[in-house]
This record gives C-alpha cells, sequence and structure tokens, in this order.
C-alpha cells in the first residue's frame, strides 16, 4: 500500500504566527497554536498526493493524536468544507491529477477510489490520528466517498455527505441520458484552476507529472461529455457499487441542490447503516432559520467518533425543510419543517393527476382520447432548469429573475403544454420523487422530454420546484429498481440507459419520466402545475422535435405526486 511516515517530506507552519518551522511533527512556539501540516503521501502505483493536516498544538507546539476528519478533494489548497473544534485533527487529501497532487485524474474512478483506502490505512496509524477516523464530503469529495462505498474503509466511524451524487451519470451530468453541460463544464473549471496555479510547483518537484495532470483532465472531460453518452462500464464504475461497511453517515441537502437525488438515493441505500437524511440546504442556499446542517454534523462526530452521549441517534432520522411556494421566500426563512423515519415519509401516498382538456390536471381521468402536441423549442434555463439555476444562483440568495412558465408557453401548443390544477381549499404538503407517465411520439430520435413542476400562487407567478428529463432514446425502465407505491404504480422510474433504442419517429410509445424529489407546501388558494417543454439551453442545442401526447383514456398522461401524511389533495380539489 501507500509509503509510511518514514518516506514523508514534512513541512509543519504554525498559521497564526505565520512562520515555517522545520520539518518534522512538533512547531516551534511554545503555547498551543493552530498548526498545518503539509506532506507527500505516496501510493502502491507511487503516485505522489499533497496532503494536509490541520490541527491545534499542545503547549509545546507538539501534533496530538486526536480524531481525525478526513476529506478527500479534488479543488485544491485550502478546499476543506467543514469546520471541526479542538477535539479534532483535519486532512485533507488533493485527489491524483488535481491541485498539487500527482498523477492523471480518472473522474473519481476506481484509481481514486483505491487512493481513498489507501490513506485511510495510513492515516489510521499516524501520530496524529488516535486510530478513530471520519469522513467528510461536500459535492466531488463526497461523490468520491459514494464511489468508494463498496470497498472496507479502515477506522472509520462516521462520516457526513453533503450534496453529491450516488450515481455520478443520472444524479447530476447525464440526467435522464441528457447531457448536462453546465456542471460539468463547472467542475473541469474548479478542478483545472488550481491544478494550474499549483503547477509551478509541481513543475519545480515533478516536471513530468504535469502532462499526467493536463491529460487526466482532458482525458475525464471527454469521457463524460463525449466518449460514453449510455449508462456503460466507464460510469457504473463512478457511481454506486454496494456498501462493504457499517459507517453511520448524515447526508445534508436541499431540495433545489444540483446534485439533490443524490442524497435521497444515498439515504435509502445506507439507511440499514443509521444513515439521517437532512434536507437543510446545500449548492442551492441555506435558508435563513436554519443552520444548514451545522450543529447536527457537529454532534454527530461528537457521538459516533468521540462516543459523546449527546442523543444524536435518536432524534428523527428523515428532517425535511419545505417551500412554501418559490426558492427565494424559503430562502428567507418562509419554510416549514416536517419529520419521520424514512424516506419517503412512512405514510406518504402518491395522488394521480390525469392530464384534461382545458390544460388541466385532473382527478379524474376524462373518458375521450385526443392529442397535444408542441415543439421542442430550448427553453429558459432560469425558467425550467430549477437544479442548475440553484447552484448558480447560491450566493443571489434567490435573486436570479424568474420568467413566467406562461411566457415561454404563451402560443399554447408551440414551445410547450402547460397543465394546472384548481386552486386548492386547503394546504397541501408534497414531500418526495415525482413520475410523469406518457405516451408520446416524436418526429425526431434522440430529442428530449423536459417537464418541470411548479406553484403557481393566487396572483398568477408560476415557481418552479423540481424537473424530469428524459432523453427518447431512452424508454425503458428497470422495475427492480424502480420505486412503487402501495397500489404497485411506479412512483420513482428508474431509467434503463445502459443502451439506446431510437423512437419510430410519429409512433407513440410509453416513457417513464422521473422528476427528483419536491419537498414544498402549496399553501391553500395555490394552484399545481406541470410544463412539458424544449429542453434546457443548459444541455446541448438539438435539432427541434414535434411531440404529441396522448390525453384521455387509459394511456393518457398522468402525473403522480406525493401527499404527505396530513394533507388530502383530494379533498384539497374538490368542489
Amino acid at each position: 500500500m501507500g509509503t509510511r511516515l518514514g518516506a514523508l517530506t514534512l513541512a509543519v507552519v504554525t498559521v497564526a504566527a505565520g512562520i515555517t518551522v522545520a520539518p518534522g511533527w512538533a512547531a516551534a512556539e511554545d503555547t498551543p497554536a493552530p498548526v498545518v501540516v503539509d506532506h507527500w503521501f505516496t501510493t502502491s502505483d507511487g503516485v505522489q498526493l499533497q496532503t494536509t493536516l490541520t490541527t491545534t498544538g499542545t503547549s509545546t507546539g507538539a501534533v496530538e493524536a486526536k480524531p481525525t476528519v478526513v476529506e478527500f478533494s479534488p479543488y485544491g489548497n485550502n478546499s476543506q468544507t467543514l469546520e471541526v473544534g479542538p477535539d479534532y485533527n483535519y486532512l485533507l487529501v488533493q485527489i491524483r491529477g488535481t491541485g498539487g497532487s500527482d498523477g492523471s485524474f480518472d473522474a473519481l474512478g476506481p484509481k481514486s477510489q483505491s487512493d481513498v483506502v489507501e490513506v485511510l490505512e495510513w492515516a489510521c496509524t499516524q501520530p496524529f490520528s488516535d486510530g478513530r477516523l471520519a469522513l467528510n464530503g461536500f459535492s466531488a469529495s463526497a461523490i468520491v466517498l459514494y464511489n468508494s462505498w463498496h470497498q472496507e474503509l479502515p477506522c472509520v466511524k462516521a462520516a457526513i455527505l453533503r450534496s453529491g451524487t450516488h450515481e455520478l451519470y443520472r444524479d447530476l451530468l447525464v440526467p435522464g441520458g441528457l447531457m448536462n453541460l453546465v456542471p460539468g463544464a463547472g467542475v473541469i473549471s474548479l478542478i483545472g484552476a488550481p491544478a494550474l496555479l499549483q503547477g509551478v510547483e509541481r513543475l519545480q518537484r515533478n516536471p513530468a507529472s504535469s502532462l499526467d495532470v493536463i491529460g487526466g483532465l482532458f482525458t475525464s472531460g471527454v469521457n463524460a461529455g463525449l466518449a460514453h453518452p449510455s449508462l456503460d462500464a466507464w460510469w457504473a464504475e463512478r457511481g454506486w457499487r454496494g456498501d462493504a461497511n457499517d459507517i453511520p453517515v448524515l447526508m445534508i441537502n436541499g431540495f433545489y441542490d444540483v446534485e439533490s437525488r443524490g442524497a435521497f438515493q444515498g439515504y435509502r441505500a445506507l439507511r440499514a447503516d443509521g444513515a439521517h437524511l437532512l434536507m437543510e440546504g446545500g449548492h442551492d442556499g441555506v435558508p435563513v432559520g436554519t443552520d444548514g446542517g451545522a450543529a447536527e454534523a457537529a454532534a454527530w462526530l461528537d457521538h459516533f467518533v468521540r462516543g459523546e452521549a449527546n442523543g444524536i441517534e435518536s432524534q428523527p432520522r428523515v428532517s425535511l425543510t419545505l417551500a412554501k411556494g418559490d426558492r427565494p421566500s424559503y430562502l428567507k426563512g418562509e419554510h416549514v419543517t416536517v419529520r419521520g423515519t424514512d424516506w419517503p415519509l412512512p405514510g406518504t401516498e402518491w395522488t394521480e393527476l390525469a392530464f384534461a382538456p382545458g390544460r388541466a390536471l385532473a382527478l379524474t381521468p376524462p373518458t375521450t382520447r385526443g392529442t397535444a402536441s408542441y415543439v421542442t423549442v430550448p427553453s429558459l434555463p432560469t425558467m425550467t432548469d430549477v437544479p442548475n439555476i440553484a447552484l448558480i444562483d447560491a450566493g443571489a440568495a434567490g435573486a436570479l429573475p424568474l420568467l413566467s412558465q406562461t411566457t415561454l408557453a404563451s402560443i399554447d401548443g408551440v414551445t410547450g403544454l402547460t397543465y394546472t390544477t384548481g386552486a386548492l381549499d386547503a394546504d397541501v404538503d408534497l414531500a418526495g420523487p415525482v413520475a410523469l407517465d406518457l405516451n408520446l411520439s416524436t418526429t425526431t430520435p434522440g430529442s428530449g422530454i423536459w417537464a418541470v413542476l411548479s406553484d403557481v400562487a393566487p396572483d398568477g407567478t408560476s415557481s418552479p420546484l423540481t424537473v424530469g428529463r428524459l432523453n427518447t432514446n431512452y424508454p425503458g425502465v428497470v422495475p427492480g429498481k424502480s420505486m412503487t407505491d402501495s397500489q404497485g404504480r411506479i412512483v420513482q422510474p428508474y431509467g434503463d440507459y445502459s443502451h439506446t433504442s431510437p423512437a419510430t419517429p410519429l409512433q407513440f410509445r410509453r416513457y417513464q419520466v422521473e422528476l427528483w424529489p419536491v419537498g414544498n407546501r402549496f399553501e391553500k388558494g395555490h394552484r399545481i402545475r406541470i410544463q412539458i417543454v424544449g429542453t434546457s439551453l443548459a444541455s446541448p442545442l438539438a435539432l427541434p422535435a414535434i411531440h404529441n401526447l396522448r390525453i384521455g383514456g387509459a394511456d393518457g398522461a398522468r402525473l403522480r405526486v406525493p401527499v404527505l401524511p396530513g394533507s388530502d389533495l383530494g379533498s384539497a380539489l374538490t368542489p
């Protein structure tokens, strides 16, 4: 495995004093001070990884053995995403081919995953560790951990995973078989920038590795963006492959997050190990009135790593902070929290709403069959691409202008189709995955189905909540991995993206579209809306297509929405 302490190059920096002291495990100060220890870990295949230990020294400046939180990041120096107290050390590991580390980036694939195990084995026995490790990850640093969970992770007592994907293909980069350009390009840029900035030191230390780093970033971009459009073996190596551990994990995310699906799926995969799910914000921003999970994260580590009896394990396993109509007001503190013992919350019932004449969503499907058509003109992301806009707008607290959905589809049947319920007679809480069941024909194989679920206020303002995406080349689902309700209906279709099945032009066939989980209280007087439009401009441009939907009858379009216990959508819609 990796090289042990004797082969490490150490440089201890006393942060408070701003001075560099001699190599070793002790700082020169006589009083406790935060210290940073940079060193190189050599993997079993000879690649040097830059690691940084942040700690609080003893009165003599020595590094004390403590429980150590480990994070594997591709974002270079100072990319630690969790603040810990003086009871912990923190080890930041720069993933191979990123930041200051050598080697070739493999898009969080098998080499990066092997590095995770090797570093943990090494860290467990180092002087800075007391043998108790914890894992922390946010986004990419969480993704590499999800990808590594099929391996035994030594000495790890607990983990905190914020955002991140359970499956990189379907949860972020190619949801529904449609390439998601914005986060893909953004991630490569965010990884490439620190690798470039730290490249001078790399050139001085190991010139040959610079070519490996550049080549790895280029190859990863090509593989993720062009070479693997279907969910093949390359993607399977960058997703969930099982649980070889018994580690309690706290998942933290938000319903509007660009990687929101990952937390829900990760919780379901790890709930037998005592996982908790806290929906209080991720990339999408932390709502006023919450701390984004900071207190629960601290308590989680204190209990499962240090053995503190603080009762965190007895708290409700699932806590959901729901919006009350739109993201801007949610971020400003207009939200409601519901809790339960599992995800979806026990007692959740899916209500089916049928597409009906007059562009209505109705409890009873119309008996008369018909069709409705639209042209798949690319749609504006600010209106239809909820996850990507929440990512871009995270620092602006929902300030980006949202265009009215009716604006885009103002010529009904041309650029989209809009179906809306009547006004609700009571508040209705929806939380859970949403399914759109369509019989649809297209003129252009490979066209995209793009569905937006919204809350419509009494003044007509329509605020997008979540989105469903599906490439018409992928009509299949995997029944054994799809979630069904008490009536056996699929309420979270698990799409089969392993191979394409291009549509025959103008021939109807069934598509089951997964909308990522919604978390919203539709207040009295509000309405529920679904709009079918062209793919977001955040996806690659494609040739326009004409889509035809069946309306009415046994095979007419319908939407299944998750209604929480205590709410009754049927009654709220009954005159």
